[in-house]
């Protein structure tokens, strides 16, 4: 197949509204677009989409192109008798209808890209879908001032106008039916690969569908990562999209204290019932930090801590760290305790580095702990972090007894509005 200057790769934008002509030169009717059947590495544009003047769009197998021309299309003898009605089928897109301007991620940059044009490969007689196009560059060849405005940028600059382009292999459609909901993404594989905070970037600017089409893609941790990042008011319709089982697991994995904020938003009856389906110790802890005041240390506690009591011994504290119900939130301090479980010292991980296994913690302990009530308000919270610097506060209840900590990431988050 003859391609304009032997190319082996031509632009979705330079073959639009292109003229097609018979092989004798006759005039067909312009390229208005390709059809494509999805489901390859690199899709093959199967169908020629040709309209004249206002008629209505007619399709022509590939196969009846003899070239792409520097002018026009030219088709082989006897192609006009194969024009048929434009039918799209439930696994088939048109690349201008449906592909250019739509959205695509950028991997590297994890943000939402436009797709300004396509860039398609010449093999033989196919023609097949290469890249993804998102740069300044598809814009300006659509306009038709790429050849004037990249001249221009190099005599500024001395290069050209980069490319940005992504492989089509890491593209495929969010939805099931990519008719009828094609919004394209790095493969979803690849995804569960990104830090959360960047997946939750990518769900923020999707629109509705495709959020909750990539949400619940997402396996049981990611998807509670992902969920403690994404804007809080996007939260609740994502954690709806999920079945109530899946619901219940992902706010199981997430800090009791942040699926504690989470639920406090629902209404009672979505709230007891996802409550309802958690295993009872997690329910338990949950149901503990909502009965505390919104604004006060209580409400902001995490019950994901150590606490130990003073007779026992670092190995006792090492297997009690390796048994953990939940990841941690914080490591920098275990908290020792009396025989009524009030906090009367603290040891770091170091001391479980460095000491024997056979010492006790309140030999090891630093008996100086500063703690707060559950019902200090959250600016007490903060001074007593200000004035100590402190990585953690125990938090106590009205007996004295240790309840939870605050970390400094909590009341950072809690006080950031303010700061």
């Amino acid at each position: 197949m003859a391609c304009e200057d032997r190319q082996m790769f031509i632009y979705l934008s330079e073959l639009l509204g292109r003229r097609v002509v018979a092989s004798d030169g006759t005039p067909v009717g312009r390229a208005v677009d390709l059809k494509v059947r999805l489901g390859e590495l690199y899709p093959k544009a199967g169908t020629l989409v040709i309209r004249r003047r206002e008629r209505k769009p007619r399709a022509l197998d590939w196969g009846h192109v003899e070239g792409v021309g520097p002018k026009a299309i030219v088709l082989r003898p006897g192609a006009e008798e194969a024009l048929t009605d434009l039918e799209v089928g439930p696994e088939e897109i048109l690349v201008r209808g449906d592909l250019l301007d739509q959205q695509v991620v950028d991997l590297q940059g994890a943000r939402i890209e436009r797709v300004n044009d396509v860039d398609m490969l010449v093999v033989k007689d196919e023609l097949r879908l290469a890249h993804v196009d998102f740069g300044i560059r598809g814009i300006l060849r659509r306009l038709g001032w790429l050849r004037a405005i990249d001249g221009l940028w190099r005599w500024l600059f001395g290069e050209s106008i980069a490319e940005k382009l992504a492989s089509w292999k890491y593209v495929q459609p969010l939805a099931a039916d990519p008719k009828r909901n094609l919004k394209l993404n790095v493969s979803l594989r690849r995804i569960h690969d990104m830090h959360p905070s960047d997946i939750a970037d990518i769900i923020e600017d999707l629109d509705r569908a495709n959020r909750s089409s990539v949400f619940r893609s997402l396996d049981t941790e990611t998807a509670a990562e992902t969920l403690q990042e994404v804007d809080p008011k996007l939260q609740l319709s994502l954690i709806e999209t999920a079945p109530p089982e899946k619901a219940s697991d992902i706010l199981e994995s997430m800090e009791p204290d942040e699926a504690k904020e989470f639920l406090a938003d629902l209404p009672e009856e979505k709230k007891d019932h996802l409550i309802g389906t958690m295993e009872k110790p997690y329910r338990e802890r949950l149901e503990a930090l909502l009965r505390h005041k919104e604004g006060t240390a209580g409400s902001i506690m995490t019950t994901d801590f150590l606490a130990l009591d003073r007779e026992q011994t670092v190995g006792e504290a090492i297997d009690a760290f390796r048994k953990a119900f939940h990841p941690l939130e914080t490591v920098a301090y275990i908290y020792v305790t009396d025989h009524d479980r009030k906090p009367a010292g603290v040891i770091t991980v170091r001391h479980l580095i460095v000491c024997g296994r056979e010492e006790k913690l309140g030999a090891l302990m630093n008996d100086r702990v500063v703690s707060v009530a559950a019902s200090d308000s959250v600016e007490t919270v903060a001074d007593i972090f200000n004035k100590y610097k402190f990585l953690a506060v125990p938090v106590v209840d009205a007996d004295g007894r240790i309840q939870g900590i605050i970390t400094l990431q909590d009341i950072i988050q809690e006080t950031a509005e303010e700061l």
